[in-house]
């Protein structure tokens, strides 16, 4: 394990070839361009992560202000973010296997919790196949919304939307 060792500090433009492949490893079954990470990154940096640790970078987490209920299709640039934003979306969070375990995903989502606080009331975020109960623990409920769950099959037959209140 690695993430004894581990910090996480704001991504750059440097980082980008590093989050893809980290992407490739941790999503291969949700593929997105490059492009929509370096989009993500110049819209919204301040929510923009790296995790940092001695073997190089084992993980990151995208967000950036949103429209609540209308979650960003997969592979999709978003052009821009509104300002004000309904709520802070939680795009994407990835760690490699030896970054698992050790509290790292947490640390960044308490900082991410503090970040979004002074842009919007609530986090929300598309919980894929297993992770629901991992969510749940950081303080996300499931927003019911039977349309939204019918759009969210396009991810996976367990995808569901989940909002946490700040």
């Amino acid at each position: 394990m690695i993430v004894k060792t581990a910090t996480w500090r704001g991504m750059t433009p440097a980082d980008l070839s590093a989050v893809n492949a980290i992407a490739a490893v941790v999503h291969a079954a949700y593929p997105e361009d490059a492009a929509v990470f370096a989009e993500r990154l110049a819209l919204h940096p301040g929510g923009c992560f790296v995790l940092d640790t001695a073997q190089g970078l084992g993980g990151y987490l995208i967000s950036h202000p949103w429209h609540l209920k209308q979650p960003p299709a997969l592979n999709a640039l978003l052009g821009s973010v509104p300002l004000p934003a309904s709520t802070y979306y939680l795009h994407d969070i990835a760690l490699l296997p030896e970054a698992r375990g050790g509290g790292a995903a947490s640390a960044v989502i308490r900082e991410l919790v503090r970040h979004a606080a002074g842009i919007a009331d609530n986090i929300t975020l598309v919980a894929l196949s297993g992770t629901v109960q991992f969510w749940q623990r950081q303080g996300f409920a499931r927003l019911a919304d039977p349309a939204l769950d019918a759009k969210l099959k396009s991810y996976d037959a367990e995808a569901c939307y989940m909002q946490r209140r700040l």
